[in-house]
């Protein structure tokens, strides 16, 4: 399928879908034209970079991931840990966010002006 067709099938842009190749998160074939052509199996592959990154996870992290997570015959503990070490870090930014959240609203109640 073409690039067009890809990205209809999945919501994804042309845009994300060159990005993707350019990481090394989707391969295509190239036609006589040049154009981009890719297998039936990238719309799966496309919806899990997709969920990946909607994780959090960076492009250079889905690259590292994508094989053990797109083969669950490719699993091993590694995976677990890896994917454990992102967690950590995305609660670490919640937490923070937490904070920067409480603060705020207190500078809110300190400022804030009546209304009436």
């Amino acid at each position: 399928m073409r690039i067009g067709e890809l990205s209809a099938a999945t919501g994804a842009s042309a845009r994300s879908l060159r990005y993707y190749e350019e990481q090394g998160l989707l391969g295509s074939q190239r036609g006589a034209g040049g154009q981009r052509h890719y297998p039936d199996s990238a719309v799966e592959r496309v919806g899990l970079i997709r969920t990946l990154l909607a994780a959090g996870l960076s492009s250079a992290t889905i690259r590292d991931v994508l094989p053990c997570v797109a083969d669950a015959s490719a699993r091993t503990p590694w995976l677990t840990d890896r994917l454990g070490v992102e967690l950590t870090r995305v609660e670490a930014q919640m937490e923070e966010l937490r904070r920067t959240r409480d603060i705020l609203a207190g500078l809110v109640r300190d400022y804030a002006v009546d209304q009436r």
